[in-house]
């Protein structure tokens, strides 16, 4: 199965994006937490190029702080550098302000060599949507500087921020590549809310969530729902059963029991999870985590 499916304000995104990319000193590529690999957006590692970038794993309050750590040591061996944050709290955000400073020191000494010395460091925000961009905008800049949304797609057009440390931080509209040719990298942009639900059934997601979590994270899923039985495919049925999720005759809501084991999950009542282990690990055991 492909996932195909390309809105015309993300191709004229990825357009504005080659253009500013050549004015900014340092990129922020922002990735969800619980997802890393999977919500790297392809094409902005060919737009970025040899630009100095920093990794920044967002939601890092939903994700596994075990399996985060494990990430930033996995992009580290990759010659990169990330750092995890939490925007809502402000936790990890000085990690922030000392890599791009370490990472914009050739691009900032080349301008006092043209004899500009006032100019602030220029750093663009890229991520696939709903990643968490405008409310990590809004803790660096201390104020509401971005329009922030639950919603992917929020921000659709750039906007120059500056941060009270003097960085100009450009904001961009999320995007998404064309289409994924692996459908569980769809589904798991699908569990974190990063794509419309139009695209994917939120029964498919459900179950994938069901299914993943059954092999890594057996304890929080039983602790949440009690002793599932039969195969994850029924497990909606007893989720709404057990919920009252009922309809006239007494069927159960599947579609509302979807509904809420996304919605659980994307808001950490099933505890911090991550979904993805770094690629070096692949051949190792599940972590069962309570």
């Amino acid at each position: 199965m492909t996932i195909q499916w390309y809105p015309g304000h993300m191709a004229k995104a990825r357009r504005e994006v080659a253009t500013a990319i050549r004015w900014v000193d340092v990129v922020l590529e922002l990735v969800d937490a619980r997802i890393p690999s999977a919500s790297r957006n392809p094409v902005l590692g060919e737009l970025i190029g040899d630009k100095p970038r920093l990794i920044v794993m967002t939601r890092d309050d939903l994700a596994d702080p075990d399996v985060s750590r494990r990430w930033i040591g996995f992009f580290a061996r990759q010659g990169g550098r990330a750092v995890a944050v939490d925007a809502r709290s402000g936790r990890g955000l000085r990690g922030i302000g000392g890599a791009v400073r370490e990472l914009a020191a050739p691009s900032v000494e080349r301008w006092k060599k043209r004899g500009v010395r006032n100019r602030g460091v220029r750093v663009l925000i890229l991520g696939i949507p709903n990643v968490g961009k405008s409310s990590l905008i809004n803790r660096l800049a201390g104020r509401s500087a971005a329009k922030t949304g639950d919603l992917p797609g929020v921000t659709r057009a750039q906007q120059w921020i500056r941060t009270s440390e003097g960085f100009e931080l450009l904001d961009t509209p999320g995007i998404l590549w064309p289409k994924f040719e692996d459908p569980e990298t769809g589904l798991l942009l699908a569990a974190t809310g990063a794509i419309k639900e139009e695209i994917l059934p939120l029964e498919d997601v459900a179950v994938f969530l069901f299914k993943r979590l059954q092999l890594t994270y057996p304890r929080a899923l039983a602790g949440r729902y009690g002793d599932l039985t039969g195969e994850p495919e029924d497990w909606l049925e007893q989720v709404g059963k057990g919920r009252g999720l009922l309809m006239a005759g007494g069927r159960v809501n599947v579609a509302a029991a979807a509904e809420l084991v996304c919605r659980e999950f994307r808001t950490g009542r099933l505890g911090r999870i991550s979904l993805e282990k770094p690629p070096d690990e692949a051949a190792s055991e599940g972590v069962d985590k309570g």
